[in-house]
């Protein structure tokens, strides 16, 4: 199941990607680009990264 969902994950990236290059050469309307925003929003927020900063993971020792 977890590989299907990065799967899916790696799909909507790709979409969001071509999302913004139809936004830059204007083929797409402005509400894609919000879109794409929000997307890379969450996949920001998702990160280890970003959580262990918030303190909503904690780490071990492996650093996993």
């Amino acid at each position: 199941m977890s590989e299907s969902h990065e799967t899916t994950k790696y799909v909507v990236d790709a979409l969001s990607i071509m999302t913004v290059v139809g936004t830059l050469v204007e083929m797409l309307p402005s509400i894609a680009a919000i879109f794409t925003i929000v997307w890379t929003v969450i996949r920001i927020w998702e990160t280890k990264t970003v959580q262990n900063l918030l303190g909503r993971t904690k780490l071990t020792k492996d650093g996993d």
